[in-house]
């Protein structure tokens, strides 16, 4: 499967994908995230449910702490 992520080519060697298979894949688990899948958020709560297809674009963006 080939994605976009971050602007990035990235490729998968697998056929069906979920959003959450793809954070467990990026070592993100655990991680405070926020995910978008062509243009629109996709809920933490979907992310076993969502299905990412060849070609999507992503945004992977993570929060920064400060102060």
């Amino acid at each position: 499967m080939h994605l976009i992520i971050n602007g990035k080519d990235k490729h998968f060697d697998c056929e069906a994908f979920t959003v959450s298979a793809l954070v467990s894949a990026m070592d993100l688990v655990g991680k405070r995230i926020a995910i978008e899948r062509n243009g629109e958020i996709v809920p933490r709560s979907q992310f076993e449910n969502v299905m990412l297809n060849d070609g999507d674009q992503l945004e992977i963006v993570g929060a920064v702490g400060g102060g």
